[in-house]
């Protein structure tokens, strides 16, 4: 059974950075895709940031430009770099590891394996 556990949330000024982190218990290229998704009160969960294990990357519109997903396979952890952070980044963050998935369908996986959640907050 993977496990993924994020870390790294918590409250930042708006305009502020956080870098998330999502580590695997096993090889993070056992995933065809993984993923930061996001859900906020009374909202439904959204993808964020996508990586495909080749490298390919896809974001939301909504954080183009902001944020950075990226990989270290030697340390099997995903991560988000959050910068010029809003209030309405305010959610809690998932990490989401698809096992199979092909094409342009890795953009937004299915997802087989979660994380617990981390809370961000951006509030002055």
């Amino acid at each position: 059974q993977v496990q993924l556990v994020e870390s790294g949330g918590g409250l930042v000024q708006p305009g502020g950075s956080l870098r998330l982190s999502c580590a695997a218990s096993g090889t993070i290229f056992s995933f065809n895709a993984m993923g930061w998704y996001r859900q906020a009160p009374g909202k439904q969960r959204e993808l964020v940031a996508s990586i495909t294990d080749v490298g390919r990357t896809n974001y939301a519109d909504s954080v183009k430009g902001r944020f950075t997903i990226s990989r270290d396979g030697a340390k099997n952890t995903v991560y988000l770099q959050m910068n010029s952070l809003k209030p309405e980044d305010t959610a809690v963050y998932y990490c989401g590891g698809a096992k199979y998935c092909s094409g342009s369908g890795c953009y937004n996986p299915v997802v087989d394996y979660w994380g617990q959640g981390t809370q961000v907050t951006v509030s002055s």
